[in-house]
């Protein structure tokens, strides 16, 4: 029963150039937790509620981790760089990881409260071994899902995990 899913989900992915994927990504994910950021350079703009930060911007959050050249993040209302993180942009070398799976794009949009993730530009996520690829992936981290959209090309080493 597996193999015939599994060799569905490789017709599929392999068939259209449109397709679309639903691939698992990490474990549910609590929002709630602290956002600790590192980076080379901070920049704040208090009026405006958000901070950009560059050179080798590494962020966590629980079991997430993001990297990437640039970060600009969002606030909640009252624009103080103390206040709740609302929105990541991560631009440059994008890698994003949650547990066994890592995703690698051009640029990344993180929603912390919603808990969702959109990444476009040559997405690469690797499961394991298997390794998918794409124009977009969107991520659900409350759900641990992930959808691959645009040309999705993928690779499943027999007898591995995702």
């Amino acid at each position: 029963m597996r193999a015939v899913g599994l060799a569905t989900m490789i017709v599929a992915a392999l068939a259209a150039p449109l397709a679309a994927q639903t691939v698992p990504f990490g474990e549910s994910h609590d929002a709630g937790q602290p956002v600790e950021i590192t980076s080379d350079r901070l920049d704040l703009d208090q009026s405006a509620g958000s901070a950009v930060f560059t050179g080798g911007v590494k962020v966590g959050q629980g079991e997430l981790r993001l990297a990437a050249d640039r970060v600009e993040v969002f606030y909640d209302e009252g624009g103080s760089a103390s206040g709740t993180v609302r929105r990541m942009v991560a631009t440059g070398n994008v890698t994003l990881s949650n547990g066994q799976e890592a995703a690698e794009a051009e640029r990344a949009t993180y929603e912390v409260a919603s808990g969702h993730v959109e990444m476009e530009g040559d997405v690469l996520l690797t499961q394991g071994q298997n390794a998918l690829s794409s124009e977009r992936l969107n991520i659900d981290l409350n759900a641990g899902t992930g959808r691959l959209e645009g040309r999705v090309q993928t690779i499943f080493v027999p007898g591995s995990k995702p």
